[in-house]
């Protein structure tokens, strides 16, 4: 059975950081590209940061750039998400998912998706 198992969220204070992981068991990831993801209540889910097979390319949504870093560590099967200088708008669940593809192209193509952790930035 695949399973993708977030941790690392939890509450915080404005311009404090978390580090999210998501550990996957029942198959390797190694050839697939992974995503992290938030939806905000109410609101639709959104790309948070995206992260090719091999690491190599990376995407992340604009409100996120030079704040949040996307990493993999395919021997652990576990992809990253180290989040700096929170605000409260990234307030939100977030989501670890796993592609069919090798490279983000959109959020269509994940098939596998983790439980959400919750991420609470305070003013």
């Amino acid at each position: 059975q695949v399973q993708l198992v977030e941790s690392g969220g939890g509450s915080v204070q404005a311009g404090g950081s978390l580090r999210l992981s998501c550990a996957a068991s029942g198959r390797t990831f190694i050839g697939t590209a992974m995503g992290w993801f938030r939806q905000h209540p109410g609101k639709e889910r959104e790309t948070v940061a995206a992260i090719s097979w091999n690491g190599g390319r990376t995407y992340y949504a604009d409100s996120v750039k030079g704040r949040f870093t996307i990493s993999r560590d395919n021997a652990k099967n576990t992809v990253y998400l180290q989040m700096n200088s929170l605000k409260p708008e990234d307030t939100a669940v977030y989501y670890c998912a796993a592609d069919r593809r090798p490279y983000y192209s959109g959020q269509s193509s994940f098939e596998y998706w983790g439980q959400g952790t919750q991420v609470t930035v305070s003013s």
